[in-house]
């Protein structure tokens, strides 16, 4: 298996064409588990690492930033000299403490989360530090001016956005250049064939700009593996039951139109003799605006079947019969 690279928008960074997500590190999966999907990743090819300072998902702030230290505890184990060999994205912006102002994209929280940031993954720069989602109340120049501080200082090497409209990027990325500020050079959006609503705008915003597309969820919080039926109640422990996420995850996917859209995705991964989770990567790969999915794991071998997706070929007849499955998904989630 060869996992090919790429270069992350118009920058000079070369990175792997599939990178790893770490969201369940440190609640639903244990430290040793986590180290292993690290191990695996790694060895494979991968060498994006993505994660964000409230991460776990499903926890609350008081176990925000678990997941950096995992990371960084793995990241020592490793050795100084091969803190080079990876790119390490971290994220803020969701709440990670107990006073107000320890959330959002003001300048005191993010010249405040980076340092605590760097401490947790024990290095001094991070390679992608990217602004986990909008903040309304902050002026969008004062979240620049502090990422270009970030910048500057060598805290970060480069800047991305992560579930941002495509008209607030546009605008970010306008309001950068016009005050010179570092520029946004990645954005992070959820993408899957059971949700494809960025291709409307966001994708072809990235185009236009030359952005990178790093995009999460490609296998639709793992409803794109085959895994659950129709019917039945999630397992526990997964993306559908942790906290409030897992509201937000049935929210998302757990209705009807998503099953028997999955039952006939299924159908076509047999027919073609391949794991739907293999397909439904490869499809997101197909896309020439992507850049590198985010893939995912509880358990290692769970990345058997998604890192396969770098070698397959998916056949443009296949792809075609995807994209016309699951072209209402380009208009919209389903009703609520």
């Amino acid at each position: 298996m060869s996992i090919p690279t790429t270069r992350l928008g118009r920058t000079g960074l070369t990175m792997s064409r599939l990178a790893l997500g770490t969201m369940t590190f440190g609640l639903q999966t244990d430290e040793a588990v986590s180290h292993q999907i690290l191990d695996r990743a790694t060895e494979a090819g991968i060498n994006f690492l993505d994660t964000a300072d409230v991460y776990p998902l499903g926890g609350t702030w008081e176990t925000a930033g678990r997941t950096e230290e995992i990371i960084g505890r793995w990241l020592r184990a490793k050795g100084a000299s091969r803190r080079s060999e990876f790119i390490i994205a971290t994220k803020a912006a969701n709440k990670v403490g107990p006073q107000s102002w320890d959330q959002g994209n003001s300048r005191k929280h993010l010249l405040d989360a980076i340092d605590v940031s760097l401490k947790r993954l024990q290095t001094d720069y991070v390679d992608l530090y990217q602004l986990h989602h909008d903040d309304r109340e902050t002026p969008l120049d004062e979240s620049l001016e502090a990422l270009d501080v970030i910048v500057r200082s060598g805290r970060a090497r480069y800047i991305g956005v992560s579930n941002f409209l495509a008209y607030r990027l546009a605008r970010a990325i306008g309001r950068a250049e016009l005050h010179k500020l570092t520029r946004v050079v990645s954005v992070q959006p959820r993408y899957s064939l059971l949700f494809r609503e960025i291709e409307r705008e966001l994708l072809p915003l990235a185009a236009e700009e030359g952005l990178g597309v790093i995009p999460y969820n490609p296998l639709a919080g793992g409803l794109l593996t085959g895994k659950y039926k129709a019917g039945a109640k999630p397992e526990d422990n997964t993306r559908f039951t942790l906290g409030t996420a897992g509201s937000m995850y049935q929210d998302r996917y757990w209705n009807e139109r998503s099953f028997a859209t999955v039952a006939q995705l299924h159908k076509l991964a047999d027919e073609a003799g391949v794991p739907l989770a293999t397909l439904a990567v490869a499809w997101v790969m197909a896309n020439p605006l992507i850049t590198a999915p985010l893939l995912g794991a509880s358990r290692p071998e769970q990345l058997d079947a998604t890192i396969a997706a770098a070698d397959y070929k998916l056949d443009p007849a296949l792809k075609q019969k995807l994209d016309e499955l699951t072209a209402d998904y380009r208009k919209g989630d389903a009703p609520r």
